[in-house]
């Protein structure tokens, strides 16, 4: 199981994900350009002293990230999106040991064409009134329901 950030804009939400993969065991890939400088500053806040416990990997582009997906099958999966634009609840969903979950930008989520490339999109249901939960949120929530399917919480 892994988690990846499209193009993350905020530091904090960056840094809470960090130190989230930290304290689960959880890769994260960061798909770049963020909309912020990633370096140990801009994360410091949210990720505290995590930062070192993290396995992580930075990609320049969508295109580096399904490059390196595509020669490591044995890591990296199916491309699970999270997303307001599905109708099928996460909560409805068979996650997969190897399954990537996708987080996309806080402003502006993922274009279409990486939409259209997810295996999967999948929505958290909530009051039709709202627009969205935060990513870090949202995140946790779906990160959660797949560790637990596939027995892969830390012992």
């Amino acid at each position: 199981m892994r988690l990846a950030l499209f193009q993350p804009d905020i530091p904090q939400n960056t840094g809470t994900l960090l130190r989230l993969g930290a304290c689960l065991d959880l890769p994260l890939d960061i798909i770049e350009p963020c909309g912020f400088i990633f370096n140990e500053k801009s994360l410091k806040r949210a990720g505290m002293d995590y930062l070192n416990l993290v396995s992580y990997r930075r990609h320049n582009s969508w295109q580096d990230f399904l490059k390196y997906r595509d020669e490591n099958p044995q890591e990296y999966g199916r491309i699970i999106l999270l997303t307001t634009k599905s109708s099928i609840p996460y909560t409805d969903f068979k996650f997969e040991k190897n399954d990537i979950i996708l987080m996309g930008r806080e402003s502006a989520g993922v274009p279409e064409s990486v939409h259209n490339i997810a295996d999967a999109r999948l929505v958290i249901p909530m009051n039709a009134n709202a627009r969205s939960i935060n990513v870090a949120v949202s995140a946790v929530m779906v990160i959660g329901e797949a560790l637990k399917q596939n027995d892969l919480f830390p012992k």
